[in-house]
C-alpha cells in the first residue's frame, strides 16, 4: 500500500507522533500508517513542489564559501516568510533532489555525529535596483551551513570550527581562507549600508504563500533582538 505522506514541521513532530504518525527514515518524511486517521488530517501532505522551482538557477553559487547576508536583509529569509508546513515541503524537496547528501561536501546526515541536512538560500543581489532575489535553494550539512554563515558562527563562538571546515572542504590554505573571509566581510558591510527589496518569486510562482517580512525600517530592531538571542545561546 502506498504511504499516506504528511507535512509535519519539526516543531510539531511530537504532536504528530502522539496522534499516530510514523517516521520513514529512508524518505525522511512522516506518514499515516493507515487511511482514515482523523487526528492526522491537519498534516495531510500538500502537492509536492517541482524539483526545479520556476526561475531557479541551480548553477548559482556552487561550492562552499562564506555567504554573509547583509544586515539590512536579516529576517527576510525563506523560513521566516513561509508557513511551517510549506517550509517542510521545501525542505523535503531540496534534500530529496540532493540525494540526501550535502551538495558541497557530499556528507549524509549523521544523527550520532549531530550532523544534519539543512536548506540554504543562495541570493542574487542587484546593486542597481537594490533587489535581493532568491536564486537557488541548496542542501547543506550543518557543518557546511555553519561555515557558510561565518559571521553567525562567530556570534555563536564557532568561528574556529567554521574556518577549519572551510579549509578542509575547499582545500585552501590558511592564508587563502583569511582572504576569502576578508573579502566576504567587506562585501557584507558594503551591502549592509542600504535596504533591499525581497524577491521570492521562485516560490510564489509555484503556489507557496509568502508572508511579508519586517519592513526595512523595522529590520534593524529585529536584527538586534535576533543577535541578542544568538549570543545568549553561548551561555
Amino acid at each position: 500500500m502506498d504511504r499516506i505522506w504528511l507535512d509535519v514541521p519539526f516543531e510539531e513532530k511530537d504532536q504528530a507522533k502522539a496522534a499516530g504518525a510514523k517516521w520513514d527514515p529512508a524518505a525522511r518524511c512522516w506518514y499515516a500508517p493507515r487511511p482514515g486517521m482523523a487526528d492526522l488530517e491537519p498534516w495531510t501532505a500538500a502537492a509536492p513542489l517541482p524539483d526545479l522551482l520556476p526561475g531557479e538557477d541551480r548553477t548559482l553559487g556552487p561550492g562552499l564559501f562564506v555567504d554573509m547576508v547583509p544586515s539590512t536583509c536579516w529576517f527576510t529569509n525563506v523560513r521566516s516568510c513561509v508557513a511551517p508546513r510549506d517550509w517542510e515541503r521545501i525542505r523535503r524537496m531540496v534534500t530529496a533532489r540532493a540525494g540526501q547528501r550535502c551538495e558541497t561536501c557530499g556528507a549524509p546526515e549523521d544523527r550520532a555525529a549531530r550532523r544534519w541536512l539543512e536548506v540554504h538560500e543562495r541570493w542574487a543581489y542587484d546593486e542597481a535596483t537594490q533587489v535581493q532575489r532568491l536564486g537557488r535553494l541548496i542542501c547543506l550539512c550543518s557543518d557546511c551551513h555553519t561555515a557558510t554563515h561565518y559571521g553567525l558562527a562567530g556570534i555563536r563562538g564557532r568561528s574556529s570550527a567554521a574556518r577549519s571546515h572551510l579549509q578542509k572542504v575547499t582545500g585552501l590554505g590558511a592564508s587563502d581562507i583569511s582572504i576569502l573571509i576578508e573579502v566576504a566581510t567587506e562585501t557584507f558591510y558594503r551591502r549592509s549600508t542600504h535596504p533591499w527589496t525581497l524577491d521570492l518569486s521562485i516560490l510564489t510562482d509555484t503556489g507557496v504563500t509568502v508572508t511579508p517580512p519586517p519592513s526595512a525600517q523595522d529590520r534593524p530592531a529585529a536584527a538586534r533582538e535576533g543577535l541578542y538571542r544568538e549570543s545568549r545561546k553561548r551561555w
